[in-house]
């Protein structure tokens, strides 16, 4: 089934201010939706389409050839630089060919919530496909959701009980600081425990780790969260759009 980007607006988003006056649970819920299509491009010879099946082992064959692991995405409200992790291979490798394909020049940040996250990935006037496909979860306890974040968004729970993730759906998180007792709780929910460090940093930069264990971190925010905190501040409509569209470009850097 298809679905624009008001359909597959993160249902649990809408909950936000819930969550952020302590109702746990909201969470990002973008759905992948694309079918196949072939494109040239000036990058690479061919967009392949992948399905579910393909996905994996073309991915890991394309993350042995490609280590790149910075990326700039460059908006109107500025640039924001970030870094993808090793750990994550898939997710690593997917964003960097959707990148590289021209794929992310052809979307927008099209949600915003103030103090939760911004997302982007998605056009409604996209050309260019990729395929409809999911990627396996890579969690990794060592990445939370603190602000800078860089997640992947996903089909919610019901349809996705691997919380495989979406096929070009991202987030980056804005987040607000977390109390001790707050964490504790979703230590328990998730099954996990924090370390010092991110205690540390959930208390005092902030992030959302109602999201940690979820779905799934690849990389962070270096450079330009003032950035990120310009495009949150933009003004939305009742479903969290942006007013005036925020268009953004993504391209690879030197290491």
């Amino acid at each position: 089934m298809n679905y624009s980007k008001k359909t597959h607006f993160l249902q649990s988003l809408l909950c936000v201010m819930i969550f952020l006056i302590g109702i746990a649970g909201c969470q990002p819920n973008t759905e992948e939706q694309t079918k196949s299509e072939n494109r040239e491009t000036d990058t690479d010879a061919k967009l392949e389409p992948l399905t579910s099946e393909s996905a994996v082992a073309i991915l890991t064959a394309y993350e042995k050839e490609h280590a790149d692991s910075l990326i700039l995405i460059s908006t109107r409200h500025g640039d924001i630089k970030l870094r993808l992790y090793p750990e994550t291979p898939l997710h690593r490798a997917n964003f960097v060919r959707l990148t590289k394909a021209g794929f992310y020049d052809q979307g927008e940040f099209y949600r915003v919530i103030k103090g939760f996250a911004v997302q982007g990935g998605d056009s409604d006037t996209r050309t260019l496909k990729n395929g409809a496909y999911k990627i396996p979860q890579e969690f990794n306890p060592k990445y939370i959701h603190k602000r800078g974040a860089l997640a992947m968004a996903r089909y919610g729970d019901e349809r996705n009980p691997e919380k495989e993730s979406s096929s070009h759906n991202f987030y980056i998180v804005q987040g607000e600081p977390k109390t001790v007792q707050e964490l504790r709780a979703f230590e328990a929910k998730h099954n996990m425990k924090y370390t010092p460090q991110q205690i540390a940093l959930y208390t005092t930069i902030g992030g959302e780790p109602s999201l940690d264990q979820e779905y799934t971190v690849f990389g962070e925010v270096i450079e330009g969260m003032e950035v990120v905190d310009k495009i949150a501040e933009e003004p939305v409509d009742g479903q969290n759009w942006p007013r005036d569209i925020v268009p953004h470009t993504i391209k690879t850097i030197n290491q």
